[in-house]
């Protein structure tokens, strides 16, 4: 049984990626893992104002909000899955603020299963790279980190079309079969 953080870069609760993260969250259940979901936009998070006062005061942050509690589950968990809407071609201000701020502690962040799951209206696979790159940059920066899958939920637009596209099974299959 493994734990599994889902992190959910959506401005929208219920948002084309917040409903994927749903699936990969049933399938994870299923399997019999233990999930939680943490809706960023949810959260007060602000955004990392490059002081570096983490680096000399042990990872603590002179900013008081959610992100001191989310960097420890990220730390304690398994399996990281970031998901966010592609938004001109990269991923949310809520998600990319989340990443920022991990710098307090980032080096803690190690050994990580990582799953992403995006959204877009565009339905080419290749424009969504710079987006995955996103991902993929954070997770060069974690020690033992690993790339385990990608869920591209394209050719969704409007809130919940996602609902009718392959990518809901591929998330939940995603999370059965982590």
């Amino acid at each position: 049984m493994k734990n599994i953080l889902i992190l959910s870069g959506s401005p929208r609760k219920g948002g084309n990626s917040d409903l994927l993260c749903d699936q990969f969250m049933a399938g994870a259940r299923e399997a019999g893992h233990t999930v939680e979901k943490i809706w960023i936009h949810g959260q007060k998070i602000a955004p990392c104002l490059g002081c570096m006062h983490c680096q000399s005061h042990a990872g603590a942050c002179v900013q008081n909000d959610g992100m001191a509690d989310i960097l420890q589950k990220m730390i304690a968990a398994d399996v990281l899955v970031l998901a966010s809407p592609v938004y001109f071609y990269s991923v949310s201000a809520q998600i990319k603020a989340l990443i920022d701020r991990t710098v307090a502690r980032y080096t803690e962040i190690k050994n990580k299963s990582m799953y992403y799951i995006i959204t877009a209206a565009d339905t080419d696979l290749s424009h969504m790279q710079r987006t995955i790159e996103c991902f993929r940059g954070f997770a060069y920066c974690l020690d033992g980190s690993e790339e385990k899958g990608v869920v591209y939920g394209v050719g969704a637009w409007g809130k919940g079309d996602i609902k009718a596209l392959p990518s809901m099974g591929q998330a939940f299959d995603m999370g059965k079969n982590v």
